[in-house]
């Protein structure tokens, strides 16, 4: 028996309320997005977490930013095994449909995927296997991450670091499809790793060269 209920009145409220303002004064740009496409320049890899949106950071308009948004921003590796792989798809339309120029990772403070990838290496050494479970399966791509923390460090250092090791997982893993190793070779894609603290506002950026994270 199908158990789908009405919107949520504060929901309806809300988007009353955007058709009353920000559609309706964007109503020629949101018919030419119809009629022309999207045509963003950059794809954001973000975190569900509901407290970080890359959108506002970025002070994005409707058509800027193409997005993923998957437990703990996760890349998982090429894997053409003909399974489901909603990210791995998002990133091949990017790529190779829209053209976009930049990939973003956005790693942030707090993550609760992190935390449970902590809690299933600590458990595990470092070595998760496969289990039915959505989320322990999802998050043990970041086990290589874990294996470059400081295991004694204190609960909120080691689950920062985590966090930043993380999002240089998901780089590495990005390099793994041919069709972004080989944009990324030809000069026609750059990729970018940051991580946010929610709290404070401060956003980092990774730097290749000293493979560490350098504060905008």
């Amino acid at each position: 028996m199908h158990r789908v209920t009405p919107l949520p009145s504060y929901l309806v409220k809300r988007l009353e309320r955007w058709r009353a303002t920000n559609y309706a004064e964007n109503r020629s740009w949101f018919s030419h997005l119809a009629e022309h496409g999207q045509h963003p320049r950059t794809m954001f890899i973000s975190c569900c977490d509901s407290r970080v949106d890359p959108v506002s950071m970025f002070e994005g308009e409707p058509g800027d930013f193409f997005i993923v948004r998957n437990v703990a921003n996760i890349v998982p590796p090429h894997a053409p095994d003909h399974e489901h792989h909603g990210t791995s798809a998002a990133i091949e339309f990017a790529v190779t449909g829209l053209g976009v120029s930049h990939i973003v990772v956005m790693g942030h403070s707090g993550c609760g995927g992190v935390a449970a990838c902590d809690a299933l290496c600590s458990r595990t050494d470092g070595k998760p296997g496969k289990t039915e479970g959505f989320i322990d399966n999802w998050i043990r791509i970041l086990a290589p991450a874990w294996k470059n923390v400081d295991a004694t460090a204190d609960d909120a250092t080691r689950l920062r670091r985590l966090e930043q090791e993380g999002v240089k997982v998901s780089l590495a893993n990005l390099l793994t499809f041919p069709f972004v190793a080989s944009a990324v070779q030809e000069g026609r894609l750059a990729l970018h790793g940051l991580w946010t603290d929610v709290g404070s506002g401060s956003v980092h950026v990774y730097q290749p060269g000293t493979d560490d994270y350098a504060e905008l």
